[in-house]
């Protein structure tokens, strides 16, 4: 069994090691203090996000989207709602394919919102559309084991 998660802070890009009985205590970053599994959506740069989604042990589950979308705009409440429920088991985030678009054609994304989970540093399944916060919690549920 594992005794540790490697999680890469969301602010500033730290990785930190947290006992798997902490996570729900609301872990902080050993460097800048941020919570690490809060059970919030992260707003994600390029270097945060290929670090997170590469190196960390706890799935993440990231939103890609862009500010003029509006199902974007729309499954944000739902996607926040849904990151509430897995608080310390997956990590939710989400990243401006507008101001990041070499993230969308490094990762092949033609259309968002677009969800794409990771677990052990490997793309899991992806879920287009916008979705309400059941249909996010089921296909979590249905692909990495929480």
């Amino acid at each position: 069994m594992v005794d540790a998660v490697k999680l890469t802070c969301m602010t500033c890009g730290q990785a930190n090691r947290v006992p798997v009985d902490k996570l729900g205590a609301g872990p902080k970053c050993a460097t800048c203090g941020e919570a690490l599994a809060n059970g919030k959506v992260a707003e994600l740069d390029p270097k945060i996000h290929d670090k997170a989604t590469k190196g960390d042990t706890l799935p993440i589950i990231v939103d890609y989207w862009a500010p003029w979308c509006g199902p974007c705009r729309m499954m944000a409440p739902n996607f926040a709602s849904a990151a509430m429920t897995f608080r310390s088991k997956v990590r939710f985030a989400k990243i401006d394919t507008q101001d990041h678009p070499a993230i969308s054609q490094k990762l092949g994304i033609r259309g968002i919102p677009l969800l794409i989970l990771y677990a052990k540093g490997r793309e899991v399944a992806r879920l287009a559309g916008a979705r309400p916060a059941s249909e996010i919690d089921s296909f979590i549920r249905q692909n990495v084991p929480v």
